[in-house]
């Protein structure tokens, strides 16, 4: 499986250039699509969802035209969008057998086997008689899942989702994915790059609407070996090290002291000493070739 998006291009009408030329080739697996909030990730993904139409561009999902055959596209798509909605006071059992049926899955015994696989996978079972609207964020976020399951997608879109989640609800919603994402194609549009690493086969950063790398996490990782360099400074120092260095990020030591990290090809001065280079310095050294400012971790 395969999609395939060339020269995707997208300018609102207050003239913001929400994606600038995307070309990206997308394989089975886990793909992680990363950058900051108002990088253009979920306008991509509504495109992908056949939500909205670029201004140009072409995008292939398989032999599906997606801009031209959005209801051939949408038979094998799952889409979780960062808002879905307010839900009725309905079981999430029933709720799923009501999806199911707009789905036009009419069987009940096939119904059953499929929206019992759908709890399953999710691990929602045990709740499955318990109000939707009566969840947990994180389980939201799992029937969404699950719903999206009824129709045995192919292409799984998901789209911030662990935004909001507290670590124990984001590492059960992270291990849902991980199982689905084995047979499909499943992009995972975030600004954590944690969910990247510990999820992701394959990924891209984007930013100001484009695409700024595509690798691997390990690859992205290994581009970096030799260059990202590590020293502790008091807090005042900062700004000068910034104006002298590539500061990519700083973060805070229990002493109040910072721990920074910058980006050199050669040592920057006896001071500093190397380290090894993390998928966030990866992320870091991207946004920082855009002319995006230094970010804190």
């Amino acid at each position: 499986m395969q999609l395939s998006l060339a020269n995707i291009s997208k300018t609102y009408k207050n003239g913001v250039k929400a994606l600038d030329d995307v070309t990206i080739d997308i394989a089975s697996g886990m793909f992680g699509l990363l950058g900051p909030n108002g990088a253009g990730k979920s306008t991509l993904m509504r495109t992908v969802a056949t939500l909205q139409a670029p201004d140009a561009g072409t995008a292939f999902f398989n032999d599906i035209n997606i801009l031209e055959d959005q209801i051939s596209l949408r038979k094998v798509l799952g889409y979780l969008p960062q808002s879905f909605g307010v839900y009725p006071k309905m079981s999430a059992q029933d709720l799923l057998h009501y999806f199911a049926r707009l789905k036009g899955i009419t069987d009940k015994n096939e119904r059953d086997q499929i929206v019992n696989s759908a709890l399953e996978v999710t691990n929602l079972y045990e709740v499955r008689r318990k109000n939707v609207s009566g969840y947990s964020g994180g389980m939201k976020q799992r029937f969404g899942i699950a719903q999206l399951l009824l129709n045995s997608p192919k292409l799984i879109i998901v789209d911030e989702p662990t935004a909001g989640l507290d670590p124990a609800e984001r590492h059960r919603f992270l291990n849902v994915l991980r199982e689905i994402g084995t047979n499909n194609i499943v992009i995972f549009s975030t600004h954590i790059v944690d969910d990247v690493k510990e999820l992701c086969t394959d990924m891209a950063i984007m930013n100001g609407g484009r695409i700024l790398s595509h690798h691997t996490p390990g690859e992205g990782v290994n581009q970096l070996n030799g260059q990202v360099w590590t020293k502790v400074i008091e807090r005042e120092q900062l700004e000068e090290h910034e104006t002298k260095f590539n500061v990519i990020s700083s973060s805070f030591n229990q002493d109040h002291t910072l721990n920074i990290r910058v980006h050199s090809t050669e040592k920057p001065d006896e001071s500093f000493t190397s380290t090894t280079p993390e998928l966030e310095d990866v992320y870091f050294v991207a946004l920082r070739s855009d002319n995006t400012e230094p970010v804190e971790a």
